[in-house]
């Protein structure tokens, strides 16, 4: 036909397809200028195989659980010199740094390297350790022993709540004798002290409890207990509600996001989301209750080395020694010569180190989190991709 004699070597006999239809329309013909169609991109349906949804579910659950471990291990093992910073810095009362911000903690920190070594800030490592295993098979046998729960939900009755309460109370007065002697430990200059052993916790712990006269400026253990347990469970009541409320409000900005996006489905909540929500309350928790009650826990530590002849790294200057030399005669006079003689913000010294312990937790998830996710991205096998004919091939045919 006349004009058409271009056609079968331009286009072919076939209809276009939709990905080809950039390439197949030239800009002229037979010198004249062509309009060529809206170029939209259009994904062939085998051009490309996405991966199941059940295999983002998994990565995404190993991801929260690698997370979930690298949280426990941190809160447990990696933050131990932050926490020596901290209590030796709490229970010294002549100190004239307070240490209230991270970076004055920073020269400090070279300096016990200097001198002491780079095991200085691992001290009591092990007794801090074995007190926390300590307390938890403490709460396991007592709820074996007795109708008391150890662990309630927000569906438990008032009465397994009192019991659990009950529970939190034998177990910290247990371990209170035990928990005074890895405090020493922990703060006690080792330059200044022999190295204990790592079982003498439990022989100091009950030397401690033995002790229930008064012994010079020593507090004994049944004076000791009544603040220990009140802050104990007034923390741990703490942790629970503002766990709780960070939990709930999570949920609810997730369930709003995904309803924004239409995806939301009440009966379908990926296990995943529900471990991140859970490991951020818990930090968020802990972080909370630690600002809180950080002045109360001043007072218990300064009233649990009262007498016990320890000998600290001097943290103003971190190159000397200094003894504790207190004569507080209860939790309430403590307060109030810390109030009379440091200042307000002498209970809270130290609280740079408690800054630094948080940024490196919450450092130490993302890393984690990032590492995982880039692992199983280069681990997961790749999706087979089949790509679309050439535009010669139906030519050719």
């Amino acid at each position: 036909m006349a004009g058409l004699e271009g056609y079968d070597r331009h286009y072919g006999t076939r209809p276009i397809e939709p990905w080809e239809v950039g390439a197949a329309y030239p800009s002229k013909y037979h010198g004249r200028e062509v309009i060529r169609p809206l170029d939209v991109p259009v994904v062939h349906p085998l051009a490309e195989d996405s991966p199941p949804p059940e295999d983002d579910l998994t990565v995404k659950r190993y991801v929260g659980l690698g997370c979930g471990l690298a949280s426990l291990i941190t809160e447990n093992l990696l933050i131990h010199p932050f926490i020596v910073l901290r209590r030796q810095c709490q229970v010294n009362p002549s100190a004239v740094k307070y240490h209230l911000v991270p970076i004055t903690l920073v020269p400090i920190i070279i300096r016990l390297h200097q001198t002491q070594g780079l095991n200085t800030l691992w001290k009591g490592i092990g007794s801090t350790l074995l007190v926390r295993g300590l307390t938890l098979a403490v709460e396991d046998l007592v709820s074996k022993i007795t109708p008391w729960p150890k662990e309630i939900t927000c569906n438990s009755s008032l009465r397994s709540f009192g019991q659990h309460l009950l529970l939190k109370c034998v177990s910290i007065g247990i371990v209170t004798p035990f928990y005074s002697a890895s405090l020493v430990e922990t703060v006690q200059s080792e330059i200044a002290s022999e190295r204990p052993g790592i079982l003498d916790v439990f022989r100091d712990g009950a030397i401690r409890l033995l002790e229930v006269g008064n012994k010079g400026r020593l507090i004994p253990i049944y004076a000791l207990l009544p603040p220990t347990i009140a802050y104990g469970v007034t923390k741990y009541l703490f942790t629970l509600i503002v766990r709780g409320v960070t939990s709930r409000i999570m949920h609810v900005r997730h369930k709003h996001s995904q309803q924004l996006r239409g995806a939301y489905s009440r009966d379908l909540v990926s296990e995943s989301v529900v471990q991140d929500i859970e490991l951020h309350s818990i930090l968020v928790s802990m972080c909370a209750a630690d600002i809180i009650f950080y002045p109360l826990e001043t007072v218990i530590h300064r009233l649990h080395l009262q007498g016990t002849r320890t000998i600290i790294d001097n943290l103003d200057t971190g190159r000397s020694v200094t003894p504790l030399l207190t004569g507080y005669s209860g939790a309430i006079d403590c307060y109030r010569t810390i109030i009379s003689t440091e200042g307000p913000f002498g209970l809270y010294k130290g609280f740079g180190s408690l800054i630094l312990q948080f940024a490196a937790h919450v450092l130490v998830i993302r890393a984690t989190k990032w590492i995982l996710t880039e692992l199983t991205g280069v681990m997961r096998p790749k999706a087979k991709t089949i790509k679309p004919p050439p535009l010669n091939y139906y030519n050719d045919i």
